[in-house]
C-alpha cells in the first residue's frame, strides 16, 4: 500500500480527479473481463449439455467425459468470475469513495450522502444553533464514518469538547492521517461493505459482554454431546444386528425434546449472533487494516496496542468467530432438520459461540471502541487534507481564557463563497457585541466562531489562519424556536435557552477546569423594546460576572449604553453599501468585520428592493441610540 507523503501541502482537487481516473479504468477493465468471462461460462454450460445430448443421441460415451471436463470449467470459471466480480466492485466502491470529495469540497450537500447513527447520544443543546448534527452540518461534512461505532465516536466528539491532552493527542494524530489517501481509503471501503449488515453493535456487546447460558449447565453439554454418540452407536449396532431393540429410535425422541425444549433459547442465541455474520468478517478486515499500518503518533499506536492486548489480535479473533458462524449458518440449509434432529447440531454450535464469547469478554469493546475512535481521527483527517489552508487550533492553558482568531471563516461555506475576518473574545469581564444591519453577517459569525470551536476541540482542524483557544464549554440561544403543541410561546422558548446558557455558567464557574462561551444572537427580540433591553443587559451582566465570555449580536444599538456594559463591550460591526441602478435600488455586503457600533440600518431599503410599498415622505430613523 502506497501513500502520498506530500499529499498534506498539494491541491486535493487534482489529486481525486487523478484518483477517480484511475480507480475508473480499473472498474472499466474488470467490467469487461466479467463480460468476457459470462460469455465463457454460458459457452461452457451450453457444450457440456450439447455432449449430454448427442452422448445420449448417438450412444457415445466419450462424450460425457466431455460433458464432465465442460461442467468442471463452469465451476472454475464462476470462481474467477465471482474474483472478478469483487474487484469490480471494489473499484467502484473507490471511485465513489474519491467522486465523494468532489461534493465535500463544493459543500454539495445535497448529493452528498449523511451518515450518521440511528439514534442521538450527548448533550445536543448547541447542535441546532451551530449546525452540528443533520444536513449541511459539521457532521455532514465529516460524513466518511461508515461503521456504526465510528459515526457514534465521531457524533460524540461534535458534542462533547475533549480535554487538552487528548485535544493534543488527536491532533498529532489527523496530522500524521491527513496524507495517508491510500490507508483512509482502504478504511471507507471496509466499512461502505456492511451495508444492510449496520446493525446496531451495542447488541452484539450485550451478548459478548453478557453470562453464557449453555456453559453454566455442565450437564447439557455432557448430554448434547453423548446422545448423538449414543444414536449413531445403537443404529450401528441395530444394523449389524448386535441389538435387537432400535435404541436409536428412542435417542431421536430424546432429541425432539431436547430441540423442542432448551433448544429454543439455544437457537435465539445463535440467531442474535450469527445475523451480524457480514459485519464480523469485515470487523476482522478493519481490525487487520489497522494492525499492519505502520503509525507513529501516540494515539494511533495506542489504538493498535488496544487491537493486540491481552495477547489476543482482534483481527484474528473476529475471523475466528466468523468461522464459527459459517458453521451455524447450516440452519438455512435445506436438509438441515434430520441433521439437527439426530446431531443436536445447534447446541455445539452454541458450545463454540459460548467458549470464543468467554476469551472476547472484556475485549469486544475495546476493540469496537478502538475502530470507532480511528474512524473518527480518519474523518477529521480528510477534512484536514481537503482543506490544506486550514490549520491546527493552539490550546492555552494557565492563562486568562481568552479566543484570538485570525483569518477566521464558516467551514460549513465553500471557499469561493467564504469571507474570513479577525476576532478576539475575552478576557473574562469583557464581551464581543456584533452590530449591523439584516442581512449583513452578524449570526454567520457567531456560527463560525462556534462551529470552529466544536472542531478546536474534537482535535480536528479549523477554519482559519490562527486560532487560540483555553478549554471552553459552548452555550447558544440563536435560533429559537417556539412550539404550539407544548404551548411554548417564542419569548417563552427564548427565556428557557438563557436560563439553561445562565445554569451552565455557573455549573462551569464551580467546576472550574473550563470557560464558558456564550452566543446570544439578537438577544430577546421576542418582546418590547423596553423590557428587552433591561432583560438583555441584566443577562449579559450576570454571564460576565460569572466569568464567562463570548459574543452578542443585536440590531439594538442601545444595548451597550449603560456605563457598566460600555466599558466591558469590545464594538464590531457590519455594513453595506447601496447603489441605485437601471433596475432600481441594489445592496451589496462585503461581509467583512469593522471595529466600533453601526452606522446604518437597512429595513426600509430592502422592503424597497424586494416591492413592498415604502412611503417615501415617511421619516427613516437612524441607528437608534
Amino acid at each position: 500500500m502506497s501513500n502520498q507523503p506530500d499529499a498534506a501541502s498539494r491541491a486535493p482537487e487534482p489529486i481525486y480527479h487523478q484518483r477517480c481516473a484511475q480507480f475508473a479504468e480499473r472498474r472499466a477493465h474488470y467490467a469487461r473481463l466479467s463480460s468476457r468471462m459470462a460469455n465463457v461460462s454460458i459457452t461452457l454450460v451450453v457444450a457440456a449439455l450439447a455432449c449430454v445430448g448427442v452422448g445420449l443421441w448417438r450412444d457415445l460415451p466419450i462424450l460425457f467425459g466431455a460433458a464432465a471436463m465442460g461442467a468442471v470449467g463452469f465451476v472454475l470459471s464462476f470462481a474467477y468470475h465471482t474474483q472478478i466480480d469483487r474487484h469490480h466492485q471494489r473499484y467502484d466502491e473507490l471511485w465513489s469513495i474519491n467522486d465523494e470529495a468532489f461534493r465535500r469540497l463544493r459543500r454539495d450537500w445535497k448529493t452528498l450522502p449523511l451518515r450518521q447513527p440511528a439514534s442521538i447520544t450527548g448533550d445536543t443543546h448547541y447542535a441546532a444553533d451551530l449546525d452540528t448534527l443533520g444536513h449541511a452540518s459539521l457532521q455532514h461534512l465529516l460524513n466518511t464514518a461508515y461503521t456504526p461505532t465510528g459515526q457514534m465516536t465521531l457524533q460524540r466528539w461534535l458534542l462533547e469538547p475533549a480535554a487538552p491532552a487528548e485535544i493534543r493527542a488527536r491532533q498529532a494524530a489527523v496530522v500524521e492521517l491527513a496524507p495517508l489517501l491510500d490507508f483512509r481509503d482502504e478504511l471507507a471501503f471496509h466499512g461502505r461493505q456492511m451495508g444492510g449488515a449496520q446493525v446496531k453493535y451495542e447488541l452484539f456487546l450485550r451478548w459478548v459482554e453478557g453470562q453464557p447460558w449453555l456453559s453454566q449447565r455442565p450437564w447439557l453439554v455432557w448430554l448434547t454431546r453423548a446422545m448423538p454418540v449414543i444414536t449413531f452407536g445403537s443404529a450401528i449396532a441395530d444394523a449389524t444386528g448386535l441389538l435387537d431393540v432400535p435404541l436409536w429410535a428412542l435417542s431421536i425422541w430424546v432429541h425432539m425434546a431436547l430441540i423442542l425444549t432448551v433448544g429454543k433459547r439455544a437457537d435465539e442465541t445463535i440467531e442474535r449472533v450469527s445475523a451480524r455474520q457480514s459485519a464480523v468478517r469485515i470487523y476482522a478486515d478493519l481490525f487487520h487494516l489497522i494492525g499492519t499500518q505502520s503509525f507513529s503518533s501516540p494515539a494511533l499506536r495506542r489504538i493498535q496496542a488496544d487491537l493486540t492486548a491481552g495477547g489476543l489480535r482482534a483481527d484474528q479473533q473476529m475471523r475466528r468467530l466468523a468461522r464459527i458462524m459459517v458453521f451455524a449458518d447450516f440452519r438455512f440449509f435445506l436438509l438441515f432438520f434430520p441433521i439437527n434432529l439426530t446431531t443436536l447440531w445447534n447446541f455445539h454450535v452454541l458450545w463454540f459461540l459460548e467458549r470464543w464469547q468467554r476469551t472476547a469478554h472484556d475485549r469486544a469493546r475495546i476493540w469496537l471502541n478502538a475502530l470507532g475512535e480511528i474512524e473518527a481521527l480518519a474523518a477529521l483527517a480528510t477534512l484536514a487534507y481537503d482543506q490544506p489552508d486550514w490549520i491546527v487550533p493552539t490550546i492555552v492553558e494557565g492563562q486568562p481564557p481568552q479566543v484570538v482568531a485570525r483569518g477566521i471563516g464558516h467551514p460549513l461555506l465553500a471557499d469561493t463563497m467564504r469571507v474570513a475576518n479577525n476576532v478576539a473574545i475575552g478576557p473574562p469581564g469583557t464581551f464581543l457585541l456584533v452590530t449591523g444591519s439584516n442581512m449583513s453577517g452578524k449570526s454567520t459569525l457567531l456560527r463560525a466562531i462556534g462551529t470552529n470551536l466544536v472542531l478546536a476541540q474534537a482535535g480536528g482542524p479549523v477554519c482559519a489562519v490562527e486560532l487560540t483557544l483555553p478549554p471552553l464549554l459552548l452555550a447558544t440561544s440563536m435560533r429559537v424556536q417556539d412550539s404550539l403543541e407544548q404551548g411554548v410561546s417564542y419569548f417563552m422558548a427564548e427565556l428557557q435557552r438563557l436560563k439553561l446558557v445562565v445554569d451552565r455558567a455557573q455549573q462551569t464557574r464551580q467546576q472550574g477546569d473550563r470557560t464558558l462561551l456564550f452566543l446570544l444572537d439578537e438577544i430577546l427580540h421576542g418582546t418590547n423594546t423596553s423590557e428587552r433591553l433591561i432583560a438583555a443587559r441584566q443577562i449579559i451582566r450576570h454571564l460576565l460576572a460569572q466569568g464567562a465570555i463570548g459574543a452578542v449580536s443585536t440590531h439594538d444599538l442601545r444595548l451597550a449604553d449603560t456605563p457598566e456594559l460600555a466599558t466591558a463591550a469590545q464594538l464590531v460591526h457590519f455594513t453595506e453599501t447601496l447603489s441605485r441602478g437601471p433596475d432600481g435600488l441594489e445592496m451589496h455586503f462585503d461581509y467583512k468585520l469593522r471595529p466600533g457600533i453601526a452606522t446604518s440600518t437597512n429595513a426600509l431599503k430592502l422592503m424597497e428592493i424586494v416591492g413592498l410599498p415604502v412611503d417615501a415622505l415617511e421619516e427613516q430613523p437612524g441607528p437608534d441610540r
